[in-house]
């Protein structure tokens, strides 16, 4: 009987869910996870699991359960050290137990980076009370940003001008951090040109990288990418550079393949490291359009120890969101034929989330172009069609 790769994927959200879809290409058997019932990955998934990946025995319990050949984590809510003790265990952690522990908490990953590797890095302290805040803000200067050192896709995150807004931010911070870690970071805004997300594979052949995407936040939150970024030789060369050191310092014990989501501020030829996501990121979501393979499918292939080949070319695309105004749990979408509409260079895909809520990613539309600009021009326009019916 021929042997089928298990995964059990631990987060389903629409990062996820693409993931299903390209591990199931290759034939995988997908057990996917989430905190609650009917998340979007699970809607592909062969099987499915509902617990909180911060219960650290109940985590275990799936993991012994269900045996699976690779634990592929997709949120950084996950309780670090049982995974830490299940790859002793003979588990594989993609990429790896190490990574996950210092990449769920940006105090971590920012130490490895910033002492032990010695990339630059913004100026920063962290803090655990408002005290220590208005303390790291004096190291900083203003302007600065403060976020949790646990969160996800923006999640917390406040620029601050002046002392007088620090107490607001802070409390903004732990409102909505992640897990159960009263701790943020401050640390100096910088003026840069433009930031980056550098894709980066770590796989059975070496690394592999994507060209670099460009993208635009609100509210810390992802609202359009675009690839490739114009970016110098030199300053990729740095990038790429950079992105391999803290990649190769976060295999720990384990293989370390998989894609990781490595993000830089750039200011003229200067490269700054700012944060990495041992996943794919949302940001790439653009490369299920730009490139033959998309971040989602270099993930599942590096995972299961498949080929990957060269550095992979992109077309000028982008991407924009999808984002709902309200609470609501019954709803449909309107205007998919619309902006399907403007042309065979687009394309949208819906997420399958079961609630909306203020903000909240619901889908993404997708376009290529004679530039990125191009590309970004219609991808708006084709995400300014699409709206949500809410009918409670």
């Amino acid at each position: 009987m021929s042997h089928t790769a298990k995964i059990l994927l631990l987060g389903s959200g629409e990062l996820g869910r693409e993931f299903v879809i390209s591990a199931k290409r290759l034939g995988a058997y997908v057990v996917a996870c989430d905190a609650y019932d009917n998340a979007p990955a699970m809607q592909l998934a062969d099987a499915r699991e509902v617990f909180s990946m911060l219960d650290g025995s109940a985590l275990r319990e799936v993991v012994e359960r269900h045996q699976p050949d690779y634990i592929v984590p997709e949120i950084e809510a996950i309780r670090t050290e049982v995974l830490a003790e299940l790859e002793e265990d003979g588990f594989t952690v993609v990429p790896s137990a190490r990574a996950t522990q210092l990449t769920m908490n940006r105090d971590a990953i920012r130490e490895l980076a910033a002492q032990e590797l010695g990339l630059t890095t913004s100026r920063y302290r962290y803090a655990e009370s408002l005290t220590e805040v208005q303390a790291g803000a004096d190291h900083t200067g203003f302007p600065l940003v403060i976020k949790p050192v646990m969160s996800s896709s923006g999640k917390g995150q406040s620029k601050v001008g002046s002392a007088a807004d620090l107490e607001s931010a802070w409390n903004h911070a732990v409102e909505n951090m992640r897990g159960d870690r009263k701790r943020v970071i401050v640390e100096q805004f910088i003026a840069f040109d433009y930031e980056i997300t550098l894709l980066t594979v770590r796989h059975s052949g070496g690394f592999t990288f994507c060209e670099p995407i460009g993208h635009r936040q609100e509210r810390g939150d992802y609202q359009e990418s675009w690839q490739p970024a114009a970016m110098s030789d030199a300053a990729l060369a740095k990038a790429q550079d950079m992105a391999e050191k803290v990649v190769t310092a976060l295999e720990g014990e384990g293989r370390g393949w998989g894609l990781y989501g490595v993000e830089f501020f750039v200011k003229g030829e200067e490269v700054i490291f700012s944060e990495l996501s041992p996943r794919p990121h949302d940001t790439g979501m653009v490369t299920l359009i730009s490139q033959g393979l998309s971040e989602f499918d270099l993930h599942a292939r590096a995972v299961m120890g498949l080929p990957i080949f060269a550095d992979e070319p992109a077309v000028p695309a982008a991407s924009a969101v999808i984002l709902a105004d309200r609470d609501s749990s019954d709803f449909g979408f309107e205007g998919v034929a619309d902006a399907l509409g403007l042309g065979p260079d687009v394309d949208v895909r819906i997420f399958g989330k079961p609630t909306t809520r203020p903000y909240r990613r619901m889908g993404v539309a997708l376009a290529v172009g004679e530039t990125t600009d191009d590309a970004r021009a219609l991808a708006a326009e084709a995400a300014g069609k699409v709206r949500i019916d809410y009918r409670d």
